[in-house]
């Protein structure tokens, strides 16, 4: 885990170059739009530093009061990354309202836009790398952050278009509409944001086709007899968490039951990335194996 900060500060030094280069787009020309552009610059390196800060409290190790690590960490960080996003995309609503009612004149329209596209070309390098980083460590801090990146890119795709078709035509309303269409951009990404870091802290199961790749690996082993139930899965950060009780028939030894349990719990390591997994030995005669399906044990 310690080895992702690196990609955090790689966000944060993205972010501090494209707010710079951004900022002075908006000066030289005035556009709304570039303001909206550079505010969300500064919201990307809010949450690069929480991203920073959260990976290294994720990278700490398992400790007294936290038996099953600190990987939740990473989704505080994406919840204020999206809160963050909420905020700049009103602020940015704002400032284009005001200038549909006071329009503006913009200035030297062309420098501005190549400043304006030099700091996108940063930020979708920097999100690539990151991204793929993201995705090969399955960090979903490091994920978010990318995707915000991103959405950067686009936005700031979109604002050099308003701006430029602002130069063509001469129509100034024209920007602070393109900013609009950004604002809600932006919300859209930021709810997005909010929902996934929600799922996590709420222990949502694994996706779908990770729980697929699960069952094959129970079914593969669910013959002689052998049945499974109560199968339980949510993710911590990058850490996967996997239940399962597993049934043998009552004459099998321990030892033969355990040798099991450790074949599927390889098994499912081998297909799942970062799992930590519990199994639990029960008898296909004993009718009380069959209490304790649900949450809560239904006792005899």
């Amino acid at each position: 885990m310690n080895s992702l900060l690196r990609f955090a500060w790689l966000s944060i030094a993205a972010a501090v170059v494209t707010m710079a280069l951004k900022a002075a787009a908006y000066l030289l020309t005035g556009s709304v739009g570039l303001l909206s552009d550079a505010m969300e610059s500064l919201v990307n390196l809010m949450g690069a530093v929480i991203a920073l800060t959260m990976l290294a409290v994720a990278a700490r190790p398992a400790d007294e009061e936290h038996r099953y690590g600190h990987g939740k960490a990473e989704y505080f960080s994406s919840f204020f990354e999206g809160v963050l996003i909420l905020g700049a995309a009103g602020g940015i609503g704002a400032a284009a309202v005001h200038r549909l009612l006071v329009p503006r004149a913009l200035e030297q329209i062309s420098v501005g836009l190549i400043v304006s596209v030099a700091a996108s070309v940063v930020n979708l390098v920097v999100a690539l790398v990151i991204l793929r980083a993201g995705r090969r460590h399955h960090s979903i801090t490091l994920e978010a952050n990318a995707r915000h990146l991103l959405t950067d890119v686009w936005t700031s795709a979109g604002v050099v278009v308003g701006v430029g078709a602002v130069a063509l035509t001469g129509w100034q309303p024209l920007d602070p509409i393109v900013a609009l269409v950004v604002t809600a951009n932006i919300v859209v990404t930021a709810v997005r944001i909010v929902q996934r870091s929600v799922s996590g802290l709420m222990d949502t199961a694994l996706p779908v086709e990770e729980e697929r790749d699960l069952r094959a690996v129970l079914e593969r082993h669910a013959t002689g007899g052998v049945q499974y139930h109560a199968l339980r899965t949510r993710q911590s950060g990058a850490r996967r968490f996997v239940s399962v009780h597993v049934l043998v028939p009552g004459k099998w030894t321990v030892q033969r039951g355990h040798r099991l349990l450790e074949l599927i719990e390889a098994d499912v390591r081998r297909a799942l990335p970062n799992v930590t997994m519990f199994t639990h030995l029960e008898s296909l005669d004993d009718p009380a194996s069959w209490d304790d399906v649900s949450l809560d044990r239904h006792e005899p």
